[in-house]
């Protein structure tokens, strides 16, 4: 079972949960991070590090989010993988706690 990352991390893409990640399974887009769900080994270690809530265990994903569990499985390997702790976007703070982000997706890959 992998974890997922949802809504909460659009326009924010903290990287605190990359820098604890032991298989590299993180891969970044435009304006969210996405965990590839077949190199995920389930550990846990990143779900408590996102300062926005944005990553839960596949079962766990809030009903709300489900749509993120095939989002990750489908974007993930198409985008770059990330391994190491970078900034966060400009606007990380100002979206940090706003709710219905999901209009803002943007699902290209980013660096």
């Amino acid at each position: 079972m992998a974890y997922v990352v949802t809504e909460p991390c659009i326009n924010c893409k903290f990287t605190d949960c990359v820098d604890v990640c032991p298989v590299d399974c993180f891969y970044e887009g435009k304006n969210i991070l996405l965990i590839h769900p077949e190199e995920c080994i389930d550990c846990g270690a990143c779900e408590p590090e996102c300062p926005v809530d944005a990553i839960f265990e596949e079962d766990e994903v809030p009903a709300k989010w489900k749509h993120f569990v095939e989002i990750n499985a489908q974007h993930a390997s198409k985008w770059p993988n990330i391994s190491a702790k970078k900034a966060q976007l400009p606007t990380a703070e100002e979206f940090r706690d706003k709710d219905g982000k999901f209009a803002l997706l943007e699902l290209v890959p980013g660096k």
